[in-house]
């Protein structure tokens, strides 16, 4: 009895509660009405059970079969996405796929190519990690990432291939109460020089020696720093008055619109620096199907919001 269930024993089973009849299920199998016959009632010998009265002119399916029926078609789902798997990995589907991102990019548009992706790609295992920039693209790098969405970078990487998929605006803000606010010049305007002396609070790499996240070289205009590796960081300092940040605008605007921060309001540059956004991945490494449609659908849905403007 412990051998009754096979798979095709499982396709035979559900074929003849599914049609209705030995004839029907037969023609769905692409077999002779004989053998689906004859391979229900070996089964029912197997497991010594009845499945199917046969006293009318069609086979109906007893208590016993309307039992069994749920874990059968439980486990022929199981053998289909088996299945799938299977060939999707033939055809070159990763069995995970593993994006990093910077922090300050986690609010832009990267969910809804993921629910596209999940459909397409139900067996694809997504991993999720979260890394300030430098270190982002050391995992890249490593292999430890097939993808990483980050700002752009300064300099081009040989190494390096990328697709753009958004824009950020970065703004500087500091608490409303800070002191520095108290030296507005008449034109309630400030002047670099005068952040010199004031903290600035930088979102940067986690290890020390590494440089500054992207998003941070443009612009370092204090001589004192404290770093962080995570932008929510950077924002409570902000918020408690222990310095000024560069940070997303989609970060702050709450905190601007409830009047708890201001943007610095400079006179030597502007306050708002708009950045590209990038997906990243490695030229040492192919990427599997699941990488390659995540970069498809990303540019494609950046495209469209360009058109949308």
């Amino acid at each position: 009895m412990s051998k009754a269930f096979n798979s095709d024993a499982v396709l035979v089973f559900l074929a003849v509660l599914d049609t209705g009849s030995f004839s029907a299920a037969a023609r769905q199998l692409g077999r002779v009405p004989s053998a689906v016959s004859m391979a229900i009632a070996n089964l029912e010998a197997e497991l010594a059970l009845e499945l199917f009265e046969r006293s009318g002119r069609e086979p109906k399916p007893t208590a016993h079969a309307r039992a069994l029926e749920p874990q059968a078609r439980l486990l022929m789902g199981q053998m289909q996405q088996l299945n799938t798997q299977a060939l999707e990995l033939s055809q070159g589907l990763e069995p995970r796929l593993t994006l990093v991102i910077a922090p300050e990019l986690q609010s832009t548009q990267w969910v809804k190519p993921l629910q596209v992706l999940a459909k397409e790609y139900p067996s694809l295992d997504v991993r999720i990690i979260t890394a300030p920039q430098s270190d982002a693209l050391d995992l890249l790098h490593r292999g430890e990432a097939q993808l990483a969405l980050v700002f752009e970078r300064p300099a081009a990487d040989g190494r390096e291939r990328f697709q753009e998929v958004g824009r950020e605006t970065l703004v500087a803000v500091i608490a409303r109460n800070h002191p520095l606010l108290q030296l507005l010049s008449d034109s309630g305007q400030l002047q670099g020089d005068q952040l010199r002396p004031v903290r600035q609070i930088i979102v940067g790499s986690r290890h020390e020696g590494t440089g500054l996240a992207t998003s941070e070289q443009f612009c370092v205009a204090s001589d004192h720093h404290w770093r962080v590796d995570h932008p929510e960081a950077a924002l409570q300092l902000a918020l408690a008055g222990l310095g000024w940040s560069w940070l997303p605008r989609a970060c702050v605007q709450p905190y601007l619109n409830g009047q708890l921060l201001v943007e610095l309001p400079m006179g030597n540059f502007t306050n708002g620096e708009e950045l590209w956004v990038d997906l990243v991945w490695s030229r040492e490494r192919p990427l599997g199907l699941g990488a390659q449609r995540f970069v498809a659908l990303m540019g494609e849905q950046y495209r469209q919001s360009r058109t949308q403007q």
